[in-house]
């Protein structure tokens, strides 16, 4: 059996196919397991990312809830203060009243303090405790 040189040629590139397909198949296995794991990676997080969704979602609606709620509350309160507005203002008035009632009797009492009678004491004190004991005697004090 003589082999002529293209059929040894021929027998040598088959046997190359063969070891290149030996030595391809193992790569071509790792790159289907890759595939499938990434695949399933793919698959978990896109259901990871529909729950996120979700419950963004719900967190989105109770925020605008709990808005609205804030936006009631805020509502009743100015309604409040603006009520409370007249008595904080009237508190301030009568405080300014208070004030000038204070600063009149402060006077009052100095120019009191100041007064000497010149003259006859005896008869101004007792013309004035006479005209106070009518006074009160009219009022029904007495």
């Amino acid at each position: 059996m003589i082999m002529s040189y293209g059929a040894l040629a021929g027998i040598i590139a088959a046997v190359a196919l063969l070891i290149l397909v030996l030595f391809t198949i193992p790569v071509l296995i790792r790159a289907t397991k890759a595939t499938k794991q990434a695949e399933e990676m793919i698959k978990s997080a896109n259901e990871s990312i529909q729950q996120i969704s979700k419950e963004a979602d719900v967190l989105l609606q109770q925020t605008g809830d709990l808005l609205d709620k804030t936006n009631v509350l805020l509502a009743d309160v100015n309604v409040k203060m603006e009520t409370l507005d007249p008595v904080v203002q009237a508190a301030a008035d009568l405080g300014v009243s208070v004030s000038d009632v204070n600063a009149s009797s402060r006077k009052m009492a100095k120019r009191v303090s100041n007064f000497r009678l010149k003259g006859n004491n005896g008869i101004m004190s007792s013309a004035l405790s006479s005209m106070f004991a009518r006074r009160r005697r009219r009022k029904g004090k007495d």
